[in-house]
């Protein structure tokens, strides 16, 4: 799979959920987390316990769980494993986007201490001296570890806000220029794909086990209600079966107005 286009040789999984984990104590005081590892509070754990209800009223047999190593993601991902009785599959290469010197800090910290890259943040430019991962090969690692999955009806990736949103625009072909585009996810929300033709097309953006009534997730590949597109970017408006949710951000994206630091993470 090439991270530059969206068209590829067709995957051995053709149905994707791209899942972010629930929430943690460093995502409600907006503190970046990236590579370090806080795990879910108790507002996280009921919200992954009740995704993976509703999840698992509707994924096929045989469906793949695959998490990122990071603990906060690995017991989001245990919720629906357990629900499934499948094998949970620990995938590294869909940890959170490394993001250097902000890993541990506020955006308050990094506004104060740290203008220009704040500024460099906000504005959507490249943070120039944070260190950390080139967005490029944070959507690398990502496209890698789904290009090794084995033949499956459907994988939830359960990963980060920022790694994602680099694998959802990498499958889509969508350049940096393009970031914006889709609205961040917010905690235990997720994105599905799916594979058609020679191309990725998005079903859902955003979609939680409060979407849809009776707090069921619109079932996948639905053709009716309203076309994703028309409100990509825009976080506030329910999608497909998504809840409403507030402006975020990713690492890369504009500051955000919640107290969910990355967006991300």
């Amino acid at each position: 799979m090439s991270a530059a286009a969206g068209e590829h040789a067709p995957p051995s999984v053709e149905r994707v959920l791209v899942w972010r984990h629930g929430r943690t104590e460093w995502n409600a005081s907006g503190r970046f987390q990236g590579q370090l590892d806080p795990p879910l509070d108790a507002t996280g754990r009921a919200q992954a316990a009740r995704a993976a209800q509703a999840l698992g009223r509707e994924l096929p047999a045989g469906t793949l769980v695959v998490t990122s190593d990071l603990v906060r993601a690995r017991d989001t991902a245990q919720t629906l494993a357990d629900v499934l009785g499948t094998t949970l599959r620990v995938e590294p290469r869909l940890r959170e986007h490394g993001l250097g010197s902000w890993e541990g800090l506020t955006r308050d910290d990094v506004a104060r201490d740290l203008p220009e890259q704040y500024a460099d943040w906000v504005e959507g430019r490249p943070v120039r001296g944070r260190g950390g991962e080139d967005p490029a090969e944070v959507a690398r690692r990502a496209l890698a570890a789904l290009a090794d999955l084995p033949t499956a009806p459907v994988a939830v990736l359960v990963t980060h806000g920022g790694t994602g949103g680099r694998l959802v625009e990498a499958l889509l072909g969508l350049g940096p220029e393009h970031r914006r585009i889709f609205g961040p996810l917010g905690n235990c929300h997720w994105t599905e794909l799916a594979h058609q033709g020679t191309r990725w097309r998005v079903l859902r953006h955003n979609a939680s086990a409060t979407g849809g009534a009776p707090g069921l997730p619109r079932r996948s590949g639905s053709e009716t209600g309203p076309d994703v597109a028309e409100a990509a970017g825009v976080s506030d408006v329910a999608v497909a079966g998504s809840a409403p949710l507030p402006a975020g951000a990713t690492p890369d994206d504009a500051a955000p107005t919640p107290t969910d630091a990355d967006a991300a993470s």
